[in-house]
């Protein structure tokens, strides 16, 4: 009887297994009840409980992916000793209680993380994360602890340890199932067999969210039809940890784990039809995007203004949200009877440096990170901006609003064609005030504006300011951003938050810095041409489901940012019928403005003075005068300014643009693996 009476150790043991595993499923739907309440995009939910029974019912299964851990572990570590060692017996529930508080920790860092994560990409952890680790480390804590309330975070760890602390213990305090003793040695033996085998198979099906067939475990593709066509509710379905795990396991890019092979058909897909069997003969494959000018629309202008603001969205420059004031600058020079304006337009990366660096280059960056790859500051791509400026005989600064030494824009500038990187940090002076990003953009601005002044040579100037960036630390008299006149015609949901007005304060005050910039310039040289756009887009103030967006985002809000471009000599119908373009879609543009006829250049889209594709890609989206879509849900909506109405995002069938976007991402992922052969001095020619 001794071996029974060390099985029933186990029995009972196992029970208080059970017992706290059931707890964190239970944890991980509060918390996503909690995410649910909080970034609610709808008026209510009425009509929906069919979607957030799913949602939960669902995602208590999809969940399990980590949470089947919290009965293995303490059946491993506690319960099997527990048969031979009176310590684990005697000490059980205090051991199974520090594993779950350590567990519920580990929850509570990967909510809370979610949650600021949705706030400033509002999607649930995504590639994003990965791209941290060449963050701006002193940028990220100062947003934690100012803009996202980090302090109330660590301190929510006190009341949350303590709870949590009660309930594993309380929930092993609730009775046990006896241990039944049989007559039969033979059927004892076989009871404790099928407990022990019970346990085993119990964690697979929970592990496998309610089946024994690995195949058939909860994933993405197989969410509910009626969750998955809600995209909040979709986003919220899936658990953080299963989320981080999902970013963890698939590669950056995936394109860069493809053979040389894999890599050639997919850039055959894209290169121009005449050079599809003879691409590989060139150095680089963009040679086989040469492309040659048919003569100037404007005369040469002595500077070139190419200026790139900081979170500079399309949404804000739409007649919906005219009266938030923050682009009033951009509105203006929008109207002005010599500024071409695109309103569908995409960048060329959901955050600041994969754009950035793709517009530095004319590839895409892809989140490759190309400024921290050492090849690329020794090495120039044919497609770089300022390096084909060069050539036609500009001098070439990059401005930056900040430290261009951070991402090693010094070092990856100056190899992309630009003869000096000046960053503000440095020549606004020690004293100049920044934030953590950058000078403020009015300082900064106007120091860069008087060292314009004494230059003589014809110059091309690539400008980035930093100022409309979180933490909104700003202070209100630098600002000059009046909310009770500007926000007159708002919702007092929005007039009256503090965390949504000094948001909107600090997108006017970064618009009206660069208008008065692109004012003092055009006084002093008026001849110059100017191009604005923004970096990315973002939904600062958070005005989702608020009196003025009663919604979730359209794709079009989350991703568009503007494009102004700006000369005497132009008129609004430079584009003609084109109404869509990208990021890549500048260099061609300005060079075929510009450029004597016959000049040779090289650019993976045309310019917008030129016939464009059906459709154009971004590592992330595409656009078609009719669709903006997603890659990575691979869903779409109807194109078209924003309104209070929601925009139904449906499922594509035809991936063609999907697999485009992936030939793009091919593209630099070649020139990265062959970048001792691809890079080049522009100059060497081919």
């Amino acid at each position: 009887m001794g071996e029974n009476k060390m099985f029933e150790y186990f029995y009972f043991s196992i029970q208080q297994d059970i017992k706290l595993f059931f707890l964190f499923p239970v944890l991980c739907a509060i918390f996503r009840s909690v995410f649910i309440y909080i970034y609610n995009p709808y008026p209510s939910f009425k009509g929906k409980g069919v979607s957030l029974f799913e949602c939960f019912r669902y995602g208590f299964w999809w969940g399990m992916d980590s949470n089947a851990y919290m009965f293995l572990i303490p059946l491993v570590c506690i319960s099997l000793p527990a048969a031979f060692l009176s310590f684990f017996v005697i000490y059980g529930d205090i051991l199974r209680s520090v594993i779950g508080v350590i567990y519920a920790i580990i929850l509570y860092a990967a909510f809370m993380g979610k949650m600021i994560f949705y706030r400033h990409f509002h999607d649930t952890y995504n590639y994003l994360v990965r791209m941290g680790k060449n963050a701006e480390k002193h940028n990220l804590v100062d947003i934690f602890f100012n803009q996202d309330h980090g302090s109330a975070i660590l301190l929510g760890y006190i009341p949350f340890i303590i709870v949590i602390s009660l309930a594993c213990w309380g929930i092993q305090q609730l009775p046990s199932i006896p241990y039944p003793v049989f007559d039969s040695v033979i059927f004892q033996y076989a009871f404790n067999v099928l407990v022990f085998l019970g346990c085993i198979i119990g964690f697979y099906w929970f592990r496998f969210g309610g089946t024994l067939n690995h195949r058939n475990k909860p994933e993405w593709d197989t969410i509910p039809s009626i969750v998955k066509e809600d995209t909040f509710l979709a986003r919220a379905c899936i658990d953080d940890l299963v989320a981080l795990k999902l970013v963890y396991k698939r590669p950056i890019t995936e394109e860069l784990q493809r053979s040389d092979s894999e890599l050639k058909v997919a850039i055959s897909h894209i290169v121009p039809a005449e050079h599809l069997k003879d691409w590989e003969d060139f150095r680089n494959p963009v040679y086989a995007f040469q492309r040659i000018t048919r003569g100037p629309l404007i005369n040469k202008p002595k500077h070139i203004f190419f200026i790139v603001g900081e979170s500079v969205p399309q949404w804000a420059m739409d007649p919906m949200y005219g009266d938030l004031h923050v682009l009033d600058g951009s509105r203006a020079m929008a109207r002005d009877i010599h500024t071409v304006y695109l309103n569908n337009f995409l960048p060329a990366g959901n955050v600041s440096r994969p754009s950035i660096v793709s517009l530095m280059t004319g590839i895409y960056d892809a989140q490759l990170e190309l400024n921290e790859n050492e090849a690329f500051w020794h090495g120039t791509l044919p497609t770089a901006f300022a390096g084909q400026m060069k050539k036609l005989g500009y001098q070439t600064i990059y401005w930056y609003g900040g430290n261009a030494s951070n991402g090693n824009f010094n070092h990856f500038g100056k190899a992309q064609g630009f003869d000096r990187v000046e960053s503000a940090t440095s020549f606004c002076g020690d004293d100049a005030p920044r934030t953590w990003v950058g000078v403020y953009d009015h300082v900064f601005l106007k120091k860069a504006g008087e060292m314009i002044k004494t230059l003589d040579h014809p110059t091309f100037h690539f400008i980035y300011t930093t100022s409309n960036h979180g933490p909104y630390k700003i202070p209100s008299h630098i600002l000059d951003f009046h909310s009770n006149d500007l926000l007159a015609h708002v919702g007092e949901d929005i007039r009256n938050d503090k965390e949504r007005c000094d948001a909107l304060a600090t997108a006017y005050y970064a618009d009206q810095a660069v208008f008065n910039f692109i004012k003092e310039m055009k006084g002093c040289f008026p001849d110059s041409l100017f191009i604005y756009t923004g970096d990315h887009s973002a939904l600062y103030a958070t005005l989702s489901n608020s009196s003025l967006v009663p919604r979730d985002y359209s794709f079009r809000e989350l991703y568009c940012t503007p494009l102004l471009i700006n000369h005497p000599q132009l008129s609004k119908n430079l584009f003609g019928n084109n109404t869509i373009g990208t990021h890549l879609s500048i260099i061609p543009t300005v060079i075929e403005l510009i450029a004597p006829k016959g000049f040779t250049y090289y650019s993976l889209y045309p310019s917008l003075t030129e016939e464009q594709p059906d459709g154009l890609v971004t590592p992330k989206q595409w656009i078609t005068p009719n669709e903006l879509g997603e890659i990575a849900s691979k869903k779409a909506e109807t194109l078209g300014e924003s309104t209070p109405e929601e925009k139904e995002k449906y499922e594509v069938k035809d991936d063609t643009y999907i697999t485009q976007a992936s030939d793009m991402v091919s593209l630099t992922a070649w020139m990265i693996r062959h970048r001792d052969t691809c890079l080049d001095a522009i100059e060497n020619g081919e």
